[in-house]
């Protein structure tokens, strides 16, 4: 029997950059958001099993900087529950939207969030080329641009 539970972690405690590095490339990159981001665990009795990073654009948009399932959880519909929880902190909080963005070449993490409610709004023109110092490679090919998303809560 799964046993899921939600944790924030406070201000100050270990960030889980091992979680965090599932979906990010570098701890710089990382850093450049996650100090100013509410971050949650997900965890399965005591195991840690993804983690949410969420960042106030401003008071009526909330952005998902950052979210990864460890491998032997994923496909079990974990990424949903995430984003239910996402929906629903941003929905507490009264923001009017939750956006997201990630990498042109990231097919199935684009296809995840239109799965679960969101469109395309935009993209960051070579985003992945100014931000990290090495190219990275998804699918077999670089990543460039990002894909930015978004979900209205009202909906």
């Amino acid at each position: 029997m799964e046993n899921f539970t939600f944790i924030s972690i406070e201000s100050g405690s270990k960030i889980p950059y091992e979680l965090l590095l599932l979906a990010d490339e570098t701890v710089e990159a990382i850093d450049r958001y996650i100090f100013k981001s509410d971050i949650y665990l997900l965890q399965n009795g005591v195991e840690d099993i993804a983690v949410m990073a969420l960042y106030k654009n401003s008071n009526t948009e909330l952005e998902i900087k950052n979210i990864a399932v460890v491998e032997s959880y994923r496909s079990k519909g974990i990424g949903s529950i995430l984003m239910n929880k996402a929906k629903e902190i941003a929905k507490e909080h009264d923001y009017k939207t939750l956006t997201v963005g990630t990498s042109d070449t990231g097919f199935q993490q684009i296809r995840f969030y239109e799965k679960n409610g969101f469109i395309k709004k935009g993209i960051l023109r070579d985003f992945f080329i100014e931000n990290y110092p090495d190219p990275i490679y998804e699918n077999g090919l670089q990543m460039r641009d990002m894909v930015l998303l978004t979900h209205h809560l009202t909906e």
